[in-house]
């Protein structure tokens, strides 16, 4: 197996540990402000990297610090985003929202790198596209917070086409914990100008979905992401990255917290077709789905 059917696999794993977090967050973020968690999370999850390997300190440069601070910068700032957006607007609307990044990944590596996207991953975008609106239902209404959640979707873009250009040029670890240091950063901004300073988790079934989302799905999952985007091109890791969705209504129906329905069914086959269609072997060796337009 190539290292980029690894790096697929893997990404797939991140999307499921993401579909969990979300499962874990949804009671959890009702007894504890939503900036408040992200900034423990964020906090807790550059900590444990850090103890983890400490001489990954050693590797920190200008360079480094530049590129994986606006990259952070994207990230974070598509958290804070999607969090406004979901606070003025509903889960379903914030979701299809969200999930237009996966169209926006292609258009920007287009505009800002003059890449070109093939047949095979712009039919993924489309159908993955669909999947999301069939899984929102389709019941959008245009306000503050969709404005909101269109720059989410910008900002989640904006970073997977940054890790794309920049991951391969630094160290896997040193570059997650810049960005996750400026994600929680921006989260603890949000915490001391909306929610009025620190509130800590209330008690030990926050603090484990804290723990969980902090360790597993932001330090682990990040961390691989990153070491991915060196094998993939953005518009794959986008697409493979949506899934988290699907496994989000898929846990979340396993423990009885949401019903199954037609059109989350629908919606979830159509994307899983998504990421099939882009990952698929060919018999023909064929371009990656974002090729340079120059050579």
């Amino acid at each position: 197996m190539n290292r980029s059917r690894i790096a697929a696999l893997a990404l797939i794993s991140v999307a499921v540990t993401w579909g969990a977090a979300f499962v874990l967050m949804e009671p959890a973020i009702e007894r504890q402000p939503i900036f408040n968690f992200l900034a423990f999370r964020f906090t807790i999850a550059v900590i444990v990297m850090i103890l983890v390997r400490p001489s990954v300190l050693k590797k920190f440069n200008k360079t480094l610090l530049t590129q994986g601070g606006l990259l952070g910068l994207a990230l974070g700032g598509g958290y804070v985003a999607q969090t406004i957006g979901l606070h003025f607007s509903t889960a379903a609307i914030t979701g299809f929202f969200t999930g237009l990044y996966v169209a926006l990944t292609p258009l920007l590596a287009w505009i800002l790198l003059r890449n070109k996207v093939s047949r095979k991953a712009l039919v993924g975008v489309i159908l993955a596209t669909i999947g999301l609106a069939i899984l929102s239902s389709g019941a959008i209404e245009f306000g503050w917070g969709e404005i909101a959640l269109i720059l989410c979707a910008f900002l989640f873009a904006l970073h997977i086409v940054g890790l794309g250009v920049w991951s391969s040029d630094h160290d896997s670890y040193a570059l997650t914990i810049v960005q996750l240091t400026m994600c929680g950063i921006l989260s603890w901004i949000g915490a001391f100008v909306w929610e009025g300073g620190v509130q800590s988790p209330p008690d030990g079934e926050v603090w484990f979905a804290i723990i969980f989302c902090a360790v597993l799905a932001t330090a682990l999952a990040f961390f691989v992401q990153t070491w991915a985007q060196g094998f993939l091109d953005p518009s794959r890791v986008a697409i493979i990255l949506t899934t988290e969705v699907i496994w989000a209504a898929a846990i979340a129906y396993a423990v009885g917290q949401e019903k199954p329905t037609f059109l989350s069914l629908l919606g979830g086959g159509v994307m899983l077709a998504a990421m099939f269609i882009v990952e698929w072997p060919s018999k023909q060796k064929e371009l990656v789905p974002l090729e340079p337009m120059t050579h």
